[in-house]
């Protein structure tokens, strides 16, 4: 009889000591999910308790890196906002200045047609960069899935530079191509033109007048690398750092330019596991080199 009290005894107590580090336990995560408490939640030696605090230490890590995640998100959200508002509504002003101007009865017809044309093409910027903000959110947010598969080098470049042949024309500047004919890559055929397109733009737009602008590739068995170098005044070194980031515009840039092009190109190859970099050639003029180290 008296074992067996105690027994009873003993299991009471082990049975309160168990009670009460769970009761600490339960305070522990309870301060620590309010954020009121450091990431630490004691040691426990018996064996079902230990693996218990082992899964909730998980969960919590788990549920502070989401939250962590969510503020990033929303701290970016709300700086995105911010500057997309900015950029749209500049050239919302100026359409509705046109549009007051339009209104004067004594305005001549060419003058219309001239202010027609500056607000069409105002438009279709605005246009671009929306759809580029969207392209770059979709990157952001994993919504995009790419197809990857094996592209030749040259015909993709010949692609690419047929969507910039009139502006090229009107500038009357030359594209020298160099690189091997079997090259290849293996890429999102649709995202990669995307990405290529708006560093040729770039180029083109920081080439004078009957400039040239060269584009090499060369592949091997880490990476394949295609290189444009233009023939402009090159890239401020105050600029370097900060060339690839959204809405910067340099100090050599266009007063149109909204500074998304470079950036949207970043985010694409990043997403292809590609890495673009940029720096002044040593013959004169920009240099962009883009890395596909995927090519196989």
């Amino acid at each position: 009889m008296a074992e067996g009290l105690i027994l009873l005894g003993i299991f009471l107590i082990c049975l309160r000591r168990r009670y009460e580090d769970m009761e600490k336990l339960t305070q522990k995560v309870d301060r620590i999910l309010h954020g009121e408490d450091q990431l630490e939640l004691g040691e426990y030696k018996e064996g079902d308790l230990e693996i218990l605090k082992d899964e909730i230490y998980k969960m919590t890590v788990r549920l502070r890196e989401q939250n962590e995640q969510l503020e990033r998100e929303k701290s970016y959200l709300a700086n995105a906002l911010a500057d997309i508002s900015h950029q749209i509504r500049t050239p919302l002003t100026s359409l509705n200045l046109m549009l007051e101007r339009l209104r004067r009865p004594d305005m001549e017809e060419g003058q219309k047609r001239k202010i027609y044309r500056e607000m069409t093409g105002m438009l279709q910027r605005m246009e671009w960069l929306i759809l580029a903000l969207l392209k770059i959110s979709k990157l952001d947010a994993g919504a995009v899935t790419l197809e990857k598969q094996k592209i030749m080098v040259r015909p993709f470049l010949r692609e690419v530079l047929s969507t910039l042949e009139i502006p090229m024309e009107l500038r009357e500047q030359q594209v020298i191509l160099n690189g091997n004919e079997d090259a290849s890559f293996y890429v999102d055929e649709s995202w990669t033109m995307e990405a290529v397109e708006n560093v040729l733009k770039n180029c083109m737009e920081h080439t004078p007048y009957g400039g040239t602008i060269r584009i090499s590739w060369e592949e091997n068995p880490l990476y394949t690398e295609i290189s444009v170098t233009d023939s402009g005044k090159g890239i401020d070194e105050k600029d370097l750092p900060h060339i690839f980031e959204r809405f910067y515009k340099g100090r050599m840039s266009e007063q149109q330019n909204f500074g998304i092009g470079l950036a949207l190109s970043r985010s694409i190859l990043s997403h292809e596991k590609a890495v673009i970099t940029a720096k002044n050639a040593k013959e004169g003029g920009a240099k962009f080199q883009m890395r596909f180290y995927e090519n196989r």
